[in-house]
């Protein structure tokens, strides 16, 4: 049986992974600005977070169901199943003659946000720990 902090730290833990990993598309989109052809990636996981976080706090799904009234409809299929991080092209933008649609501008800015997320999951995971320490010390005293 593993042992668990906190139902939020596991939770945290990926959320850090998976900024690092967009954080390094981000680096590898910005770095192959120049590059011909070549097509900027990103990574979308806060729907799996978001999956993850209501399943471990127990919140229902609010999305609303599909009625079947005829039995020849098909099956709805369900997305939240099969939630986990998409890795994808970000081709909003216009290519250049060489056909590279980087916009530096697009990755700094998805950087920042991505660094300001980056820290403030690091901040949430240090109170996290800061609590549990607090809770071993007064315990400790006993």
């Amino acid at each position: 049986m593993a042992f668990e902090i906190s139902k939020s730290f596991d939770i945290l833990e990926k959320s850090l992974y998976y900024r690092k990993i967009r954080q390094d598309m981000i680096a590898s989109n910005i770095a192959n600005a120049d590059t011909p052809y070549y097509r900027p990636k990103d990574i979308r996981f806060e729907e799996a977070l978001e999956k993850e976080v209501n399943q471990k706090f127990g919140i229902k799904d609010k999305t609303l169901q599909l009625a079947v009234t005829n039995p020849r409809h098909l099956e709805p299929k369900s997305l939240s199943d099969s939630a986990k991080p998409i890795v994808f092209f970000r081709d909003g933008h216009l290519a250049r003659n060489d056909g590279n649609s980087v916009d530096i501008d697009v990755e700094m800015s998805e950087m920042a946000k991505n660094n300001m997320a980056y820290n403030a999951s690091i901040a949430a995971l240090r109170k996290d720990i800061e609590l549990f320490k607090a809770v071993i010390d007064s315990t400790r005293n006993l």
